[in-house]
């Protein structure tokens, strides 16, 4: 691949993530990062390197993106995008701050450069509206952490142009990433769609007593979590329902799974459950440390790992 310039918007978590995952698979990549926290290089320095081993190896690695002038941080947005190929935006999930953002980078930027946002459920024709030309912009959404996880959806609005659309799939397919293109515009898009309602469930069963929320994590860890690692829930099911395949399965169990519907906990942000959330997850896990990161990663680097491996044997593609 060609050297591109790419320009991060925002040096959070998924940003972070991103520029790992830029620096590390792209060899002439030229990265520039824009973030106005006053302690944007420090952070950097102290927090990119575990995305590379964390040891000294890490540090070292990133001394050496930033000597060789592949890694800038770069404190002025005009500065940060007038040359870039691709602005990808991690900023807060927060409407106004979006709408009034990219009106700036569309100012700066060359015309032909691509702009995506990699917001956590806020559409590109929300983010747009206050845009030259909206039909330039189109969501990126990573499920994190996108420097291992290989799917990123791709939300286009109704209006962006086909042509920015298939050269985003083309650059994500090169890195190896397995991008997927809905076919139109949600709020929060399939993925975490379909997490935020387990994670719905798994609330309402915490809250009225039936698991602890130590013991839910166990449940999933144990069962589901393995399993999807494999086969979606269609396919899983479909396979579940042996010779009749789904039909047969919703023939057999189709009232039990009626029933848990009918069941199903209708939560609302502010209700009080927080507080029973918050506590037993606290409890069983204390405060996120750098260790349990790098450990989660770790486990699903195999994860992945053997899941390609299985796949290239049998030559299947997905």
């Amino acid at each position: 691949m060609p050297a591109v310039r790419i320009t991060l918007i925002g040096a959070g978590t998924i940003g972070l993530s991103f520029a790992a995952l830029h620096l590390g698979t792209l060899e002439e990549a030229e990265l520039v990062i824009y973030d106005t926290r006053p302690d944007i290089e420090r952070y950097i320095h102290e927090t990119l390197p575990g995305y590379f081993g964390g040891s000294s190896s890490g540090k070292d690695t990133v001394s050496s993106f930033i000597s060789s002038g592949r890694l800038r941080i770069i404190s002025q947005l005009d500065d940060a995008v007038r040359n870039s190929h691709i602005v990808q935006e991690q900023g807060p999930e927060n409407v106004p701050f979006k709408q009034k953002l990219w009106p700036e980078i569309e100012k700066h930027a060359p015309p032909e450069c691509l702009f995506w946002s990699s917001t956590s459920g806020i559409p590109a024709s929300v983010q747009s509206v206050d845009m030259r030309s909206p039909s330039r912009l189109l969501v990126v959404h990573p499920y994190n952490p996108p420097h291992l996880m290989p799917l990123i959806e791709i939300v286009p609005s109704p209006i962006t142009e086909a042509r920015l659309v298939e050269e985003t799939v083309e650059f994500w397919k090169k890195l190896g990433r397995q991008p997927v293109v809905l076919k139109k515009e949600v709020t929060g898009f399939v993925a975490n769609r379909l997490a935020f309602a387990l994670l719905r469930e798994a609330v309402h069963l915490v809250n009225e007593g039936v698991v602890s929320a130590q013991e839910l994590d166990e449940v999933v860890e144990s069962s589901m979590g393995p399993r999807w690692a494999v086969t979606g829930p269609f396919k899983s099911y479909h396979m579940g329902g042996g010779a009749g395949g789904m039909g047969g399965l919703l023939k057999n169990i189709g009232g039990t799974i009626q029933a848990c519907w009918d069941d199903a906990g209708m939560l609302k942000m502010g209700d009080g459950w927080e507080k029973t959330i918050l506590q037993q997850t606290t409890e069983a896990y204390g405060d996120v440390k750098r260790d349990d990161l790098e450990k989660r990663d770790e486990m699903t680097k195999q994860v992945l790992s053997a899941k390609s491996r299985v796949r290239a044997r049998d030559g299947s593609e997905r």
